[in-house]
């Protein structure tokens, strides 16, 4: 159930349905912003989702019911409560990246572009959501707040680094939450509990006054929720062009559409260079390409036409440098971050400028390859992680379906779309025999976000998955 019937807890209800209830009166944004409260009373104890909360959102509420009450709402986005990642800047709360060193030495106070827009659109912002230290990690533990865990089984990882983000509207603290996505951060942990992850195209939601990058121009802010529409709702919001970034202006400029009912042309791609895959996974994702056979796409399977290699052998170079760059411009920050991180920056330094020359080379080549593949294909879809969800302190799985794998073995699917910086979405497919949940992975050409996420509804409305929630009290 995604929220709506007067019998159903306020937590419960979908961002869409709070905003019609805002609309017809059945329900206020006060009414919500305390159940939400109350939830996160009840369940963040057992998931360490939340680092932080607002006591000003009670008086944010307030001020969204008498807008209501007016007939005066700001935007379709008014009233709904929305967490924030804690490494998008805020001025009202701390921004500490999952670092002590943040925590010392807190950024300049403000708040980043995309948590500014949605502000002004009338978002109730409640709370901050736990990170891996620099966000630079696949599952969510750090130093200063510990380990988050999945909502689905409180031993294993909601994934990284919008762990603590999935976590949280998964045990229903929040219908929407605002994270980024730099190597497969949104999408991988939404797959992991259940929820619809969004990345939209390099600079579809244009960014600004946020932290320093450390995976140059691939990290975008994305929206997660529990439903399609939900996701949509703050997509809208939030997107658009802004002078400062240029990447922002382009992916305005290549909006691309698809008439409603226009059939698509589909690669759905089982694996990547023959790399290990759950089987439960790779089942699940098979069955869930048939619903879009039965939609009216045409569906092929085979292997992706585009060489990563050397974008895969490079990757561990790309948080390496933004590493050393950041901390030459912060040395406060690197003397109180933890050692892995103090030495990955060594490693930075190491490389060099023709390392980045050459990664650049390799991405520049990518978008090129990807630009032209497009014009052959609509649509590409694969798992969206190659392992379900493991014990929740551990970095990684070590291994996937019996074969040894190494850091980013779970996460073969997701990067080189960061690379492309295409859009991409993430939704639930038929769970694991453990009630564990798995997720498949669409991908669209750059400026193709709204075909993404319209496939992507018409799925849900052929296998719905909002009614399965995590066995949490």
């Amino acid at each position: 159930m995604s929220g709506g019937a007067p019998n159903t807890p306020l937590w419960m209800w979908s961002a869409t349905a709070l905003a019609a209830g805002y609309r017809n009166g059945q329900v206020t944004p006060l009414d919500a912003v305390r159940a939400c409260l109350g939830r996160i009373d009840t369940v963040n104890p057992q998931i360490n989702a939340f680092v932080a909360q607002r006591e000003a959102v009670l008086d944010d509420a307030r001020a969204s019911t008498e807008r209501f009450r007016l007939g005066q709402p700001l935007s379709a986005l008014d009233g709904i409560p929305l967490s924030i990642k804690d490494n998008l800047a805020t001025a009202d709360l701390p921004t500490t990246w999952g670092s002590p060193a943040l925590r010392a030495h807190p950024p300049t106070a403000r708040d980043e572009l995309p948590v500014a827009r949605a502000r002004a659109a009338g978002a109730l912002v409640v709370g901050k959501t736990n990170v891996p230290e620099f966000t630079l990690e696949g599952y969510t533990a750090n130093p200063v707040f510990g380990v988050t865990r999945n909502p689905w089984n409180l031993a294993l990882t909601p994934g990284g680094s919008s762990g603590g983000a999935v976590a949280s509207v998964a045990a229903g603290c929040t219908p929407l939450a605002l994270g980024t996505d730099g190597g497969g951060s949104i999408r991988r942990p939404a797959s992991h509990c259940g929820l619809v992850g969004f990345k939209p195209s390099i600079g579809a939601i244009a960014r600004g006054d946020g932290l320093p990058p450390l995976l140059l121009d691939f990290e975008v802010v994305g929206p997660m929720a529990r439903a399609v529409a939900d996701v949509r709702l703050l997509f809208q919001a939030l997107r658009g062009a802004q002078a400062a970034d240029r990447a922002s202006l382009a992916a305005a400029h290549a909006t691309l559409h698809a008439p409603a009912g226009t059939p698509l042309r589909v690669l759905y791609v089982p694996t990547l260079d023959q790399a290990p895959v759950e089987p439960e996974i790779a089942a699940s994702c098979a069955d869930a390409v048939e619903h879009l056979r039965a939609l009216g796409h045409e569906v092929h399977t085979g292997t992706l036409p585009l060489d990563i290699t050397e974008l895969t052998r490079q990757w561990p170079a790309v948080g390496q440098i933004g590493l050393a760059a950041m901390f030459a411009d912060h040395p406060a920050w690197r003397e109180l971050a933890s050692s892995k991180y103090q030495q990955m920056a060594e490693q930075g330094h190491a490389l060099g400028a023709p390392a980045l020359w050459k990664l650049l080379d390799t991405v520049e080549r990518l978008r090129r390859d990807c630009a032209a593949l497009f014009e052959q294909i609509d649509l590409i879809a694969m798992p969206s992680a190659a392992a379900l969800p493991w014990p929740a302190a551990e970095a990684f799985p070590p291994t996937i379906a019996g074969q040894p794998v190494g850091p980013r073995g779970h996460a073969v699917f997701t990067g080189w779309v960061n690379a492309a910086g295409l859009p991409a979405v993430s939704l639930p497919t038929a769970p694991a025999s453990s009630g564990l949940p798995i997720g498949l992975q669409l991908i669209g050409p750059f400026g193709a976000d709204d075909r993404v996420l319209a496939v992507a509804e018409a799925m849900e409305t052929l296998a719905p998955w909002a009614h399965r929630r995590p066995p949490l009290p």
